[in-house]
């Protein structure tokens, strides 16, 4: 992570609203945080920066209170294979809009189809399935804030 891509970081924490953002990697971790006064940073940088970005501790603790409340539900869903976001954004279902869904229940897809898109730093990344199958629920709003490996939709595998 070089010092431009910190700087737009920094940037998009102090619009967001969140409080604290931590990013560690292999021989990286960066802490951001804000309380609506100038933004903090800390980083520590070795020799060499791993290419792979792992997810931050927030997310993940954000994560598991909805999988403690989902617990119930599993036998019934326990068939069905869970497409998870693969990072932090904001969650749409279509490009636009005023254009269709890119999926909606019942439909089938296939690997490599676009499902979805994640907003992230002004980015509009298109999220493709990873299996193919049905459709059986979509399980996030559109236009909501993901966290990092947060379920979006339920697919019956074909």
């Amino acid at each position: 992570m070089d010092i431009k891509q910190i700087q737009e970081l920094i940037k998009f924490v102090s619009r967001s609203g969140v409080n604290e953002v931590a990013i560690e990697q292999e021989d990286f971790k960066i802490t951001i945080k804000t309380n609506q006064a100038p933004t903090y940073v800390q980083a520590t940088v070795p020799a060499q920066i791993a290419p792979a970005v792992a997810p931050a501790p927030a997310a993940q603790q954000l994560a598991a209170p909805t999988e403690t409340k989902a617990s119930a539900p599993v036998e019934e869903t326990s068939k069905y294979i869970t497409i998870k976001s693969p990072m932090i954004g904001t969650f749409y279902r279509s490009a636009s809009p005023d254009k269709p869904s890119f999926v909606n229940v019942g439909d089938e897809v296939t690997t490599g189809k676009v499902i979805c898109i994640i907003e992230a730093m002004k980015l509009f990344n298109e999220i493709e399935s990873e299996v193919s199958g049905k459709i059986v629920k979509v399980l996030v709003d559109n236009a909501s804030p993901v966290e990092y490996d947060q379920p979006l939709f339920l697919v019956e595998p074909m």
